[in-house]
């Protein structure tokens, strides 16, 4: 177990991009079931654009460092830890310190990088893979032949989720903000991709679906989205939430839910039990990690900064422009 002081990203108050800079602090003692990664590579997600600003405060007990997924070295290891051994390359989902040359998390939310998977790439997949999974599978129970539309297609959670539906053999729809995202979308295994900013998607999936609506929807948008999802969500459709991108409130057609008999669910992430993480771990090592090392799930990466250049990935997040995953390179890999 190390004691030395690591370098992290560090704020002194919320706010913009600009407040970022960085510090140094020791990582508390490992517990039962934890180990330590020397991060070489870590994945830039929306929910770190929001803790930073203060609207996603870390759980009670998680590092307050920004960082929710790494890929590195397993450098240390609590005395119960008998599923990896020292110097193993793994990527993980960590509940906070990702922004750091070194993070604690649980052992069981590790995965083994994937066979030809470069740490900068295997960075892109644990916050990603575990949200998608959790929330198309666990939760909406998506299956082979079902239709699914996915909100945001072109982001980091729309490009795994398109990628995941399609390797899960479902038939899947996208929107996005503008033409060339939309046709991005289309070439990562999208059927059909709107682009919700000239038109609205109901009609063009209703009528791609001949009418009967898709079987699941998973909605980043909240806000004005959710009548609309219901209206496109066929009978005994699915419906999840794992953001609320156009707003925390919607006045919701209820009726519309009782006549087509739709479920409703949502979920976050990070307050999840280490249980629930681990089940959702497991699932994506049986099922996701072989059409990764086929190549028939290819996780986009869209740029890689320096770790001393966070703030530019922040802002380039920030813009809208990115077409897959954004990543902060520690080590060169």
């Amino acid at each position: 177990m190390t004691t030395n002081q690591i370098m992290h990203v560090h704020y002194n108050h919320t706010g913009s991009a600009d407040v970022m800079n960085f510090s140094y602090s020791s990582l508390p003692a490992l517990e039962a079931g934890q180990v330590i990664i020397k991060v070489h590579a870590a994945g830039v997600n929306g929910p770190d654009i929001k803790q930073r600003e203060g609207a996603y405060p870390p759980p009670k007990g998680a590092s307050p460092v920004l960082g929710l997924e790494v890929a590195g070295e397993i450098i240390a290891m609590a005395a119960d830890v008998s599923c990896w051994q020292l110097g193993d390359n793994v990527c993980a989902l960590v509940p906070g310190g990702g922004y750091a040359e070194q993070v604690i998390t649980d052992a069981s939310h590790c995965l083994p990088i994937p066979q030809g998977y470069s740490f900068t790439q295997a960075a892109a997949l644990p916050e990603t893979c575990f949200t998608v999974w959790g929330n198309l599978v666990n939760r909406a129970k998506l299956t082979a032949g079902e239709t699914v539309l996915i909100h945001g297609g072109s982001g980091g959670i729309g490009t795994t989720a398109i990628q995941i539906a399609k390797g899960l053999g479902a038939e899947v729809y996208a929107t996005s903000g503008s033409d060339d995202k939309c046709q991005y979308c289309v070439a990562q295994g999208a059927k059909l991709a709107v682009n919700y900013q000239q038109a609205d998607f109901v009609d063009p999936i209703l009528e791609a679906t001949q009418g009967k609506g898709v079987n699941v929807v998973l909605d980043i948008a909240g806000g004005d989205f959710i009548n609309r999802n219901l209206q496109v969500l066929a009978l005994e459709g699915r419906m999840v939430s794992v953001a609320m991108q156009r707003g925390m409130k919607a006045e919701v057609d209820i009726f519309r839910i009782m006549a087509k008999r739709i479920q409703w669910t949502g979920s976050t992430l990070r307050p999840q039990s280490v249980a629930a993480k681990a089940e959702i771990a497991a699932g994506l090592l049986e099922t996701v990690w072989p059409l990764l090392e086929s190549k028939q799930v290819k996780i986009h990466v869209d740029k890689v900064f320096p770790f001393s250049q966070v703030v530019e990935a922040h802002r380039y997040m920030e813009s809208g422009k990115h077409r897959g995953k954004i990543i902060l390179q520690l080590i060169d890999c």
